[in-house]
């Protein structure tokens, strides 16, 4: 029996539903606190994850894909395993070349995603 139970100490993906971000882009919430918020982000190819800057602290690992992403006056092409980190209120965004998911992790967690 494969039953998906709901808790706040513990996600199951398939639970989680998928939210429309921007065009060609997803993301679920995961676990989070008013200090911390861990959320996945799929990508289709071409999405563009528009230049912006929050308050936010953000650290992401690339689970899958191949992503440029501009941190400041940075640019880098990033792909599987890779990371970045983004200070808060410095200009970032992304350009997705092969489809991917980045697991993003906000401190504190990001309000505007609940």
């Amino acid at each position: 029996m494969n039953k998906v139970l709901k808790s706040q100490l513990f996600q199951q993906g398939e639970a989680i539903p998928w939210e429309y971000a921007s065009p060609g882009i997803q993301r679920q919430v995961y676990g989070h606190d008013d200090q911390v918020m861990l959320v996945k982000v799929k990508f289709e190819k071409g999405a563009v994850g528009a230049v912006h800057e929050h308050s936010h602290t953000q650290v992401s690992y690339v689970e899958s894909g191949v992503f440029e992403l501009t941190i400041g006056n940075e640019r880098q092409l990033l792909k599987t395993g890779d990371g970045f980190f983004v200070p808060s209120n410095t200009l970032h965004g992304s350009v997705c070349l092969e489809a991917g998911v980045l697991i993003d992790v906000f401190s504190p967690h990001r309000e505007d995603f609940l």
